[in-house]
């Protein structure tokens, strides 16, 4: 019995992720922000966007911006395959779609299997990371979904979603 209430005692916390790659390297959300995975569809141009704001597509009557997380990390483009994905998230209350290179499931990492940002990891700076976990001999870098728009870029988006809707 005592053996029992040891084993529940040292149930680690998982943190569920949704597992995708930009490039070679495998990156997480965590999935309680993820409203759905989409692929990539149509997206309508708005002028004076920012260059990693692609557009917005129309997702069943909401508008949601389209961010290039490639574009966004200053990392080098590529074509849309059959693999490209949009992760359409909740970032302060507002769905915000994320364009990446291939989706590849949901995770479960160990909170003390999480390390803490490096200033930078394959060139993104650490303002966009939660962290990097570590599944077996795999690391995930674990972006921290709030910080991928500054809250200037947020109004901005929010004031371009405003004109395209009217």
């Amino acid at each position: 019995m005592e053996r029992k209430e040891k084993l529940k005692g040292s149930v680690e916390k998982l943190d569920q992720m949704i597992s995708f790659n930009i490039g070679e390297e495998d990156y997480g959300v965590n999935i309680q922000t993820v409203k759905e995975v989409i692929r990539k569809r149509e997206i309508t141009r708005l002028p004076k966007a920012p260059a990693f704001v692609k557009g917005v597509i129309n997702l069943r009557g909401d508008i949601i911006p389209i961010i290039d997380l490639r574009e966004r990390f200053g990392m080098e483009q590529r074509e849309s395959t059959d693999m490209t994905r949009v992760i359409v998230a909740e970032v302060d209350g507002r769905p915000i779609g994320m364009v990446v290179d291939s989706v590849s499931h949901v995770i479960r990492i160990a909170q003390d299997q999480i390390e803490p940002p490096p200033e930078m990891v394959g060139g993104i700076s650490e303002e966009y990371l939660k962290g990097v976990g570590k599944v077996g001999e795999q690391l995930i870098v674990l972006l921290n979904i709030d910080r991928i728009l500054s809250a200037t870029e947020k109004v901005e988006l929010e004031n371009i979603k405003e004109k395209a809707v009217s």
